[in-house]
């Protein structure tokens, strides 16, 4: 007989709901989209719809894996743990702990345990060699909200369901289903503004599917949002367009802001982006007269080499149309987990630097575009040690080759992924987590970016396996051998819930203050496992939570699981910036100094920018061309390569390029060009296409599957071509330390 099961779909940040068919077996045989979700409402994208082929793919690794030599072999768990123990204390007793280094890739984001546990790994670990695959992706965006907000993860989100006009640049949310903006059906959402009298405008080198929805699509030169949207601000100003009068008493900085602006009239920047002047001229005004607007930039955006003016920009622009933290605006969810009452440290970066580039920390981590550096410099404090968790940087990192080269030197690698990989073929040991359907689902991370406030707990569908443990056990396990001690990780939850209980017992304006934390342990769900107490600690904290019973009506995780199993609305986005702002001086920091500071790169760079822009779309025969990202619709990084269905149709690695530069350049389609930059060469097929402007060619990130020792048959058959091998890890935004993917200068050639 077969079962049904509900949970959220862990592919993306899109949060959709789904319903599953289960055989006896415990075999997932149907995927449909839960109508019951009051968030997604039975949307489905083509990635959920094969979620049951990713559970039962048989490439998908079931026990660990301990190298042999130059081969991987199936271990038990505790083997794998004793080899892990014993390799990182030989490690950090020969050469200290920042010997050890750790890389946290972008599926922990998607899970419960990695965001529970990945902090407490870090912490025993004590090594300031930490690594994710924010610096590859969104770090700008928590750059930008710490030092104009106060807190790293305030990032503001387009209230999309009530605004009038959107403005939207390096963003393609018809194809990624959204980033930072956690919005199912995000393409009826856009077609609801329009429908509703808005308007919705792309910005974009690329005609993408989002940019066919829109009501304009802009083009503009790779890497130079910056000049667009700074002439945005200035024309705002210029023409007295700015509407600050609900929050004039909460801003610093704005005749800052003013004075930084006056340089860059649309006039002086319409060479650069190859936008005419008198387009964004019009674009300011549409955005400062429309009843409720918002900006929402993405990692077209955050990959650039003015990765964090880009998006401090995009909430200047925000803040000085009087649309920040307003209905139909920019605005902060209140994710049910997170405490409201939390103290915050004032944020900072460069409380310390990288032992080789001397790049500065970012959030508590370094760059991992200097990653390889660490590795192959000898030295004091070389890396000699890695853990990666649910990451493959080989394809994800700039200078993917050399990174590859880098690992295979390292003394001892552990990886926690379902997969033998182009990374992971490097760990000594491999400890898989368990299949989706035997993992409970609950998004810490992505919960603080949904368009509405919303919650939704998802149970396994289906048991471990006697002696199999749960990805938190796997994750845990690391935290207590990184930390020297003996234990368990139960123990290491009840330490963690013992400290929370005591500091929010303690503190001023919490739900619990005074309160006896012994008493408090007691009243946690005692049918539940030690994680997902942690997790209904939290939901009591936080802001709809029952308060340990101050309020009976609120929420736990039972109430959530057994009387909400399709998930929870909790409203439209409510104004909230008294809770977010913790700058030190308690107002929006519209004009930060390292970021005016670092606008002196934008005046001293804008006659280069000119010639090279000229010159990438110029009609001389050369073949220096700008190279940028696509996202597909049936893709997510290097995921998703491994099953059929999503390795189809327009979901290929190709190169897309103009037409116009294809005759130039005497490329037809399907020919194999070779493109090379500063960094390396690698050879794809051609594909022209009107899609792309001019002067700007196109390949999809996370290809390249064709490493020898890798274990994915189906991604192996269809390798595609490593854009990382011609990215270069020298090339970084240097207040945010992100990799620049996005107008990488290359040389095309026919073959």
């Amino acid at each position: 007989m077969s079962s049904t099961a509900y949970r959220t779909c862990p592919l993306c940040e899109a949060l959709c709901g789904l319903e599953l068919t289960l055989d006896e077996g415990g075999a997932v045989t149907g995927v449909r989209g839960d109508k019951r979700d009051p968030f997604s409402k039975g949307f489905i994208c083509p990635k959920g719809a094969t979620l049951g082929r990713l559970d039962g793919d048989p490439d998908r690794l079931a026990e660990p894996m301990l190298r042999d030599h130059d081969h991987h072999v199936a271990g038990g768990w505790d083997d794998a743990f004793a080899t892990v123990r014993r390799e990182i204390t030989k490690v950090v007793e020969r050469h200290g702990k920042d010997a050890v280094a750790i890389y946290i890739g972008n599926p922990t984001a998607h899970s419960i345990a990695g965001p529970l546990y990945g902090a407490a790994i870090i912490k025993a670990l004590g090594t300031r060699n930490v690594y994710t695959a924010s610096t590859a992706d969104q770090m700008p965006k928590h750059v930008s909200s710490g030092h104009v907000f106060g807190d790293p993860l305030a990032i503001p989100v387009p209230d999309l369901d009530r605004t009038d006009h959107l403005l939207m640049l390096g963003a393609n949310p018809l194809e990624s289903n959204g980033s930072l903006c956690s919005a199912p059906d995000f393409p009826g959402r856009l077609k609801a503004i329009s429908k509703r009298g808005g308007k919705v405008t792309v910005v974009d080198p690329r005609r993408t599917r989002t940019a066919s929805l829109a009501d304009e699509h802009v083009f503009i030169r790779p890497g130079t949002d910056a000049y667009l949207l700074i002439a945005l601000v200035h024309t705002l100003f210029a023409e007295d367009l700015t509407r600050v009068d609900g929050l004039a008493d909460r801003i610093n900085g704005l005749d800052d802001l003013r004075a930084l602006a006056v340089g860059f009239a649309p006039e002086r920047v319409a060479g650069i982006t190859g936008i005419p002047a008198a387009d964004i001229r019009r674009m300011a005004r549409e955005l400062a007269t429309a009843g409720h607007a918002a900006v929402y930039g993405r990692i077209g955006t955050c990959t650039q080499a003015y990765g964090t003016l880009n998006s401090w920009l995009v909430d200047a622009l925000n803040v000085l149309t009087g649309n920040l933290d307003r209905e139909g605006g920019a605005m902060f969810p209140r994710s049910a987990h997170s405490p409201v009452y939390r103290r915050k440290r004032p944020f900072n970066t460069g409380r310390w630097r990288s032992r080789v580039r001397n790049l500065p920390e970012v959030n508590g981590e370094l760059p991992v575009a200097t990653l390889a550096d660490e590795i192959e410099t000898p030295g004091e404090g070389q890396i000699r040690a890695l853990i990666t968790i649910g990451g493959n940087p080989v394809l994800s990192a700039p200078g993917g080759a050399r990174l590859d080269r880098a690992l295979a030197g390292l003394e001892f690698m552990v990886s926690v992924d379902p997969y033998l990989n182009e990374t992971t073929r490097h760990a000594d040991v491999i400890l898989p987590p368990p299949r989706p359907a035997q993992t409970p689902h609950y998004d810490l991370a992505l919960l603080g970016f949904t368009v509405r406030d919303y919650v939704r707990y998802s149970p396994p569908a289906l048991p471990l396996p006697d002696g199999r443990p749960s990805e938190a056990e796997i994750l845990g396990r690391l935290a207590v051998i990184a930390s020297g001690m003996d234990a368990t990780t139960a123990a290491l939850d009840e330490m963690i819930i013992m400290s929370t209980l005591k500091k929010a017992s303690a503190l001023e304006g919490s739900p619990v203050e005074g309160r006896d934390p012994d008493e408090l342990r007691k009243m946690l769900d005692t049918a539940a496992t030690t994680t997902e107490q942690r997790l209904d600690m939290m939901l009591r904290l936080g802001p709809y939570g029952d308060g340990f019973g101050a309020d009976p009506a609120g929420l736990t995780l039972a109430r959530l699981r057994d009387e909400h199993p399709h998930g929870l609305d909790l409203g439209a986005l409510k104004p909230r910036l008294d809770e977010v702002l913790c700058t030190s001086s308690g107002r929006i920091e519209l004009c930060p100094p390292s970021f005016a500071a670092d606008a002196d790169r934008l005046h001293a760079a804008l006659d280069a920018a000119a010639d090279a822009a000229s010159d990438a779309g110029a009609s001389n025969g050369s073949g220096e061309l700008l190279l940028i990202g696509r996202r597909h619709l049936r893709s997510n990084n290097s995921w998703l390569h491994n099953l059929p269905e999503l390795v189809r149709g327009s979901n290929t690695c190709t190169l897309q390029l103009n037409p116009a530069d294809a005759e130039r350049l005497g490329v037809q389609g399907g020919d194999l060009v070779r493109v090379t930059s500063r960094s390396g060469t690698i050879e794809a097929v051609a594909e022209p296409t009107a899609t792309v402007m001019a002067g700007v060619v196109s390949l999809p990130h996370g290809w390249g599957h064709d490493r020898p020792g890798t274990r994915t048959g189906v991604a192996s058959r269809n390798a595609g071509v490593n854009v990382n091998a011609v990215t270069d890890d020298r090339e970084i935004d240097p207040l945010s330390g992100t990799a620049v993917f996005n107008g990488v200068p290359v040389i095309l050639e026919a073959l």
